[in-house]
């Protein structure tokens, strides 16, 4: 387990959590701001990619888990992204549409937020969300983040517009 929260675990992602992955990247409602769900090879990928992020940064998109349950219910974690030529935090979240708007995201986007600040000392984290996603800008806003930059991201030969956010440590 990496993070604990009041009804959340957020643990590294494993293999054996394909079958539950694609339950979350396979879901069109849940991919729409990816412009489509993800195929299996897809999905593997973007697996693999959090097991070299653990590897090379000691951290990235762990699972979510519902305590009462047991059941993984998405995505939430720190991981590098590029933004105007540099390298920046960014405390990313997916979750099975089953769980939105019950306050998951939030409570962990905030634990995210925390580690970033008290385990690996970042002075500022970022959230990228795309201009459409009304949803997750406010996850974003309740995370205490300010909008600071709008950007076009190209994506699946899309281009779409993106929104910055960006709170700073105390």
């Amino acid at each position: 387990m990496v993070l604990e929260t009041e009804r959340l675990f957020l643990r590294h992602l494993e293999q054996r959590d394909f079958d539950d992955v694609c339950k979350l990247l396979q879901d069109p409602a849940v991919m729409y701001a990816y412009e489509g769900a993800f195929s299996d090879q897809e999905v593997q990928e973007w697996l693999d990619r959090q097991f070299r992020r653990y590897q090379n940064d000691g951290f990235g998109l762990w699972g979510v888990v519902e305590k009462s349950s047991g059941e993984l219910i998405g995505q939430c974690g720190i991981t590098y992204q590029d933004y105007d030529g540099k390298q920046i935090p960014e405390v990313g979240y997916l979750l099975r549409k089953e769980f939105w708007h019950k306050g998951y995201a939030a409570e962990a986007a905030i634990a995210c937020r925390e580690y970033a600040f008290n385990v690996l000392n970042f002075n500022e984290v970022y959230s990228i969300i795309r201009d459409t996603n009304i949803t997750s800008q406010n996850v974003a806003l309740r995370n205490g983040m300010k909008v600071v930059a709008t950007f076009i991201k190209h994506y699946r030969n899309v281009d779409m517009g993106h929104l910055l956010f960006c709170v700073v440590k105390e």
